[in-house]
């Protein structure tokens, strides 16, 4: 098994396929089962809980620095206790390595 944490993320402009519904299930297995895909796997999401808005936010500040060193940016949906992450990369609009690449860096975060 690869250890998708240490990888890095490319550059995607477009121009190559998504992957398909069996390669992400394959990389799905290398991360915590809390991570899923969307119905039509284009897309992997995962919500995080939190005792409070000052655990959450210290979350998502995390999360967010590991967004811009990657360069590859999720969706979040956040409120009081709670944050919701959904990774596509949006020029295939499709998964791609560089999702599943994040989301096991973000797997490795700390959570209060």
């Amino acid at each position: 098994m690869s250890d998708l944490a240490s990888g890095h993320c490319k550059p995607c402009e477009g121009g190559v396929a998504p992957l398909t519904r069996s390669e992400s299930e394959k990389l799905l297995a290398e991360l915590t089962t809390a991570w899923r895909l969307t119905a039509d796997a284009r897309a992997l999401r995962r919500e995080f809980s939190f005792k409070d808005f000052y655990r959450t936010m210290s979350f998502v500040n995390a999360l967010a620095h590991v967004a811009n060193i990657e360069d590859h940016h999720p969706d979040l949906e956040v409120g009081y206790n709670y944050c919701r992450v959904l990774f596509t990369t949006h020029a295939i609009k499709g998964l791609s390595d560089n999702d599943f690449i994040c989301a096991a860096k973000i797997d490795r975060i700390p959570l209060a």
